[in-house]
């Protein structure tokens, strides 16, 4: 294993070699370079298959909705394919070869960080080559994680019942590859070491579907060396946690105690809050913000505090329809809340997205707040806020734990 720092060409040139070897056994290109316009997708994966017309390179590029897929026969046509993604701005790729596992990210200064480990191994199974293969999963059905955790049965199948949890899972995974390698790609995250791991703390972790999930797909199938803690207020969940910890070898801590008041050794890198009920997701806000995280991913689960407040409130006119009828008020205070939380981390210095967490037929809290730390205030963040708060004559939980001023100024 090594790793060094490259001139950005060639950088480059390491990963061109590797994308072109017939041992490649997928690549993944993601992020933005710090300074540069966002790449024509926002991400990019390569394998070679094998097809009627003889073996090709296989692209498979992802806008914000859909797949898209290219094949580019072997020799000059692949050749000119890899060098139009390695001329895209991508911030960051991962390579992995039959003989080595490349991960490379640009710097803020424009330089190549490039760190190279072993690979699949010579008695590592061959990739599928299969156009027509199996729908590819971050994480596998048979990983031993989901036995763990009851998902999967003894045969390695998904349970039915709990077919929507591992898509939720994948989902949950995807996104935050996605988040992870945009915030190192740009320079807001480090990359970290084994001995000073990416430390993760999921607040109100519950029974720890996707805080297991995290570790696993970062320490397993990226390869970074990660420390995860749990918090959450059930003694039952700790006990439950540990003791999968155990079961998989992961070293994690899991602590009793509320998120107001979980104190951890060292800030952490990433702060995760996924279906924390109500107000507890503006309790983990607050605590990332506190602790000035780099990365926020929070999935909200519920919104009665603000559904609450609307049902005492008299609407301005003309938007008395929206409050009218009971759903469309329960709609209202979800998307209203999330914006309101939007806003105010804007104006903490955190650049903000509202992305779909999952399909709604999975599940009704499909909403994620991805939020990454810039340190640059959104420009009249708090401007917009006060004013929907003020014409509303709301109160939000979040605002009042970041200092922000009562809507009744």
């Amino acid at each position: 294993m090594s790793s060094r720092t490259l001139p950005l060409d060639d950088g480059l040139a390491v990963v061109r070699e590797h994308l072109l070897d017939p041992g490649l056994v997928r690549a993944v290109a993601s992020g933005r370079r710090r300074g540069e316009d966002a790449p024509p997708w926002r991400r990019v994966e390569a394998r070679w298959v094998d097809l009627k017309a003889g073996t090709h390179l296989q692209t498979v590029s992802y806008d914000a909705t859909q797949a898209h897929t290219a094949n580019h026969a072997a020799g000059e046509p692949a050749a000119a394919a890899v060098d139009a993604l390695l001329a895209a701005p991508y911030g960051n790729w991962h390579v992995t070869t039959a003989a080595a596992v490349v991960q490379l990210r640009i710097t803020k200064k424009g330089q190549a960080f490039v760190h190279v480990g072993a690979g699949e191994g010579a008695a590592a199974a061959p990739a599928s080559r299969s156009h027509d293969r199996a729908k590819q999963r971050l994480l596998p059905e048979d990983d031993a994680l989901f036995a763990a955790l009851g998902l999967a049965g003894k045969d390695g199948r998904i349970r039915p019942s709990r077919q929507a949890k591992y898509r939720q899972i994948e989902e949950f995974v995807g996104l935050l590859d996605v988040a992870i390698s945009d915030a190192m790609g740009a320079g807001h995250l480090r990359t970290p070491t084994p001995e000073d791991p990416l430390r993760i703390v999921d607040l109100g972790c519950g029974n720890g579907y996707l805080t297991f999930a995290a570790h696993r797909y970062l320490s397993d199938r990226k390869g970074l060396p990660v420390r995860m803690t749990g918090v959450d207020v059930k003694e039952q969940s700790r006990a439950h946690n540990a003791a999968v910890a155990a079961d998989l070898g992961i070293e994690a801590d899991f602590v009793v105690g509320t998120i107001a008041d979980a104190s951890l050794p060292e800030p952490p890198d990433v702060v995760l809050a996924l279906h924390a009920c109500d107000t507890a997701t503006d309790e983990a806000l607050a605590r990332a913000v506190e602790w000035r995280a780099p990365l926020v991913l929070a999935a909200p689960c519920c919104h009665h505090d603000i559904a609450a407040q609307l049902r005492r409130t008299t609407p301005p006119a003309p938007y008395a329809s929206l409050l009218r009828d009971g759903i469309l008020r329960e709609r209202f205070a979800d998307t209203l809340t999330d914006a309101l939380r939007g806003l105010l981390l804007r104006d903490a210095g955190y650049r903000v997205e509202v992305v779909q967490f999952v399909e709604s037929r999975h599940t009704p809290r499909n909403t994620l707040l991805r939020a990454t730390r810039t340190g640059v205030v959104g420009e009249d963040a708090r401007g917009e806020y006060d004013d929907l708060t003020a014409t509303w004559g709301l109160h939000p939980r979040l605002g009042a734990l970041l200092g922000a001023p009562d809507a009744d100024r």
